[in-house]
């Protein structure tokens, strides 16, 4: 793909902004996310490697290392579809147990 033709598909991108931390994790899990490739919001994760078994790994690695447990409910392809609709449950899950500690 050439730079402008990344360009135009990042103009159709969303502007999601994704947690530096969370990025890192999952990161790990993305096959075929070269490293020095930039993780666009809203690319399908399973075009980028994840399965549902690295899918699973990755629920454990959000859990030990951004300190969120996610509900039930999050388990669903639509939540792990993109990196943004899995930052979104993972912000959530965040913003509810911050919620739930007071």
């Amino acid at each position: 793909m050439t730079s402008d033709a990344a360009r135009a598909e990042g103009n159709t991108m969303s502007s999601v902004a994704l947690d530096p931390d969370f990025e890192k994790v999952l990161r790990r899990r993305l096959t075929y996310l070269a490293p020095e490739a930039p993780l666009l919001p809203d690319v399908p994760l399973k075009s980028l490697g994840l399965n549902s078994l690295l899918a699973v790994e990755l629920i454990f690695d959000i859990e030990d290392e951004l300190n969120v447990a996610l509900p039930d409910e999050a388990m669903t392809a639509q939540v792990f579809e993109t990196a943004a609709s899995l930052w979104s449950a993972v912000s959530d899950a965040r913003t509810q147990a911050a919620l739930g500690a007071r």
